[in-house]
């Protein structure tokens, strides 16, 4: 049995800058705050909770006084940042450039949509983080869809900016945008009143093909993924599609033999937010198997 790690996936840079300032704070031997989930991956969370790092919510972060935070790459919203001052909190900013690049697009596009009366949409899962950082260049009035049916709430009178979740699906961005687009003919509009905003990161996006590539290349996938991981599903929808033996794994305690009966190749591929470790641990326990 053949044994491939897929070279393209594992830590995306945002995920991976975000990781390597946690771990250059620790390395002080002082215990740090991350405010959230450092990556949506349980196993990473746990290895760095070892060294030192302590994972708060929202509520637990405004009880901090003088110490450190961690903002991890998904951005925050302004409130947050005005929290710090108050508190006398020192963050150590890891948020990835993208993500604040399309915080600051949003914020502009926002400022300008109040003198037009339009709404700024934005195409994401809603309590995500990173949509909490870009609702909050808002002011918290931009509208969040995931689906056609939550497309009743914008009003298609008015002009709509849309941006995209940077971690969501190409091909979901552009349903969305086509059935705004018939939405808004429907209504009697006009389309130079809608600015779609392709804003989803393209070391996401290019993984799709890559991976669309490398699930058709093996008998059996091994896909390695937190399970809060929006990119991780969205990534395991894509080798699912191409190939019905995929599995879905957060560690490799959850590889069945079964899976892998007749099977002379088997990949293992993961989330922008899986680290390389992980999926090295997958492999071993694979290995043994083929034997």
């Amino acid at each position: 049995m053949r044994v491939t790690i897929d070279k393209n996936s594992g830590y995306c840079f945002g995920v991976e800058f975000a990781i390597q300032m946690a771990e250059d704070e620790l390395a002080h031997g002082q215990q740090l705050y991350c405010l959230g989930d450092i990556v949506h991956n349980r196993m990473e969370v746990e290895r760095l909770h070892a060294l030192g790092l302590r994972i708060i919510d929202r509520e637990q972060l405004g009880t901090l006084h003088d110490t450190k935070v961690l903002i991890r790459a998904h951005g925050e919203p302004p409130e947050t940042y005005q929290l710090a001052l108050a508190n006398n909190l020192e963050l150590i900013d890891a948020s990835c450039p993208v993500v604040l690049k399309l915080q600051n697009r949003v914020k502009h596009a926002f400022d300008a949509s109040q003198r037009q009366d339009g709404q700024i949409v934005i195409y994401g899962q809603p309590g995500h983080a990173e949509v909490a950082g870009l609702t909050g260049q808002t002011g918290n009035r931009a509208l969040i869809v995931m689906n056609e049916a939550d497309l009743d709430q914008v009003d298609f009178s008015r002009p709509v900016t849309l941006f995209s979740q940077t971690t969501k699906s190409t091909a979901g961005f552009y349903r969305m945008k086509a059935l705004m687009e018939a939405r808004i003919q429907a209504a009697g509009g006009s389309l130079d009143s809608f600015d779609a905003n392709d804003s989803i990161c393209r070391q996401v996006s290019n993984r799709e093909p890559a991976l669309n590539k490398f699930a058709a290349e093996h008998d059996v996938i091994l896909f390695v993924s937190g399970r809060k991981s929006s990119n991780g599903k969205a990534l395991f929808s894509v080798v699912n599609g191409v190939n019905p033996r995929s599995y879905f794994i957060e560690n490799e305690a959850e590889v069945l033999d079964e899976w892998l009966e007749g099977a002379q190749s088997v990949g293992i591929c993961g989330a922008t937010s899986t680290p390389l470790w992980l999926m090295e641990r997958v492999a071993g326990r694979v290995a043994p198997v083929a034997v």
